[in-house]
């Protein structure tokens, strides 16, 4: 019987399988695409993703592979209008103190580069077509790429596969929400003119808006914006459909055109993360707007959460209702994140007069505000994703000063400059004493063997 069965080799099935294989958990990994992703709509990767990274040591070859954001650059009308720096904005925060653009699918090329250095290849063409809960396991079933059906035991099936999730529909979780109207487009290019300078751009019109992004090759360029109301009826909507509206709104000539796709965004987040052994992670437990680049950096905590989870139970260090934890804790963060980038996709796309009158006082404010300390730190910490917690959950409680239990660890370098992070490499449980060690904590970490 394997031990845990993942669905959908995205980055969050990814950083699960990845997490498990260095905790010596065995691993099942399988997707019915035809293999690894060409196109992609996420490219932020956040700090705490990164301390994630560290932790499994791939955080070189993921930052090596990237581009540090160094600048937004705000347009309204073709015209520039606000320089916003970016920059290392967390110093003193994190050892990442700074937002990684890398496309997804490089960002999954490398995560399964990984993953393979562990043993565990991706069974790329495996559908998962039903599953059962059958108490002390899963009994699934699947279709391999020649279509043969097999039967697949695990003690435990984590779905990983996407908004579309299977396995959240045969689970009955349910995904309330909404979605919003308009449609949205993402296009691969390669272009000219005066924003393809390898920075980030937003540029808005009175009714448009276009988010220019610089990939890590040549001259390439990820678009996004709205597609135009009259457009949105239309059956086959094509790179034609838009093409006008981007160039009303940004100064690039369109040079090549690598791939087009359009989509909605939806709120959503799933009934349940568990229930008995099937879990639900990433987009298949939660779906939200690309505000601020949150979803694939929560869909991996997702993954880290429940990781270390799994394998103390399945080693016999915790008994099952640890397990429990993995919903309450990231239920929370998942709705946080829902209410958080509603009102912040919002504000971007809002067409009304007053709202638009708002958007741009902020967007001249916005540079001289990121030049102060304190609203830098602000946004760091919300952006990066360091200021969520586990605070007044089962597992956590107490406090030291302003840090309590459930709070990430706070990143500080010690006497001789180590990181303390560095020390998390382990992935064994350790206590931190800042300052003097009483002789209790000292006994109590010897008593169970805790290095401290």
């Amino acid at each position: 019987m394997q031990p845990v069965l993942i669905v959908g080799a995205g980055p969050t099935g990814l950083v699960l399988a990845l997490w498990l294989a260095r905790l010596g958990v065995g691993v099942r990994l399988i997707d019915k695409a035809d293999g690894p992703g060409s196109t992609s709509r996420a490219f932020a990767v956040h700090a705490r993703t990164l301390e994630f990274y560290e932790q499994i040591g791939i955080a070189e070859p993921v930052i090596a592979a990237g581009d540090r954001m160094q600048v937004l650059n705000i347009h309204i009308g073709r015209k520039p209008y606000a320089r916003v720096p970016f920059g290392n904005f967390g110093v003193g925060l994190s050892a990442y103190p700074f937002i990684l653009m890398l496309p997804q699918d490089e960002h999954e090329r490398i995560l399964g580069e990984q993953l393979s250095r562990q043993g565990v290849e991706v069974e790329w063409r495996t559908e998962l077509v039903d599953f059962s809960d059958e108490d002390d396991r899963v009994r699934t079933q699947l279709k391999r790429q020649d279509g043969a059906p097999q039967t697949c035991e695990a003690a435990f099936l984590c779905g990983c596969d996407g908004a579309h999730s299977l396995v959240r529909e045969q689970l009955g979780a349910g995904f309330p929400g909404g979605t919003y109207d308009e449609i949205f487009y993402v296009v691969d290019v390669e272009a000219a003119g005066a924003l393809a300078n390898h920075e980030v751009h937003f540029a808005l019109t009175k009714n448009d808006f276009c988010g220019v992004f610089p990939l890590h090759r040549n001259n390439r360029l990820r678009l996004i914006g709205v597609v135009p109301q009259e457009a949105q009826s239309r059956p086959h909507l094509a790179y034609d459909d838009v093409a006008p509206q981007v160039m009303r709104t940004v100064d690039l000539t369109v040079e090549r055109l690598n791939w087009f796709s359009t989509y909605h965004v939806h709120h959503r987040i799933a009934g349940a993360f568990r229930r008995g052994r099937v879990f639900l992670l990433g987009d298949a437990a939660h779906i939200h707007s690309p505000a601020g680049g949150q979803g694939m950096n929560t869909g991996i905590g997702d993954a880290v959460n429940l990781a270390w989870k799994l394998a103390d139970v399945l080693q016999g260090h915790a008994p099952d209702g640890l397990l429990n934890t993995y919903d309450a804790e990231r239920r929370r963060v998942a709705e946080r994140i829902v209410k958080t980038t509603d009102r912040i996709f919002a504000f971007q796309v809002a067409r009304y007069p007053g709202r638009r009158l708002v958007r741009t006082g902020f967007f001249s404010l916005w540079p001289w505000l990121m030049r102060l300390p304190p609203f830098q730190r602000l946004m760091f910490r919300t952006m990066s994703q360091i200021v969520l917690n586990y605070r007044a959950t089962s597992l956590s409680e107490g406090h030291a000063g302003r840090v309590q239990g459930g709070d990430r660890l706070p990143w500080v370098e010690v006497a001789d400059g180590t990181p303390n992070f560095s020390l998390l490499r382990s992935l064994r449980w350790q206590v931190h004493v800042y300052g003097h060690a009483p002789a209790v904590i000292r006994s109590i970490c010897r008593d169970h063997a805790l290095p401290a």
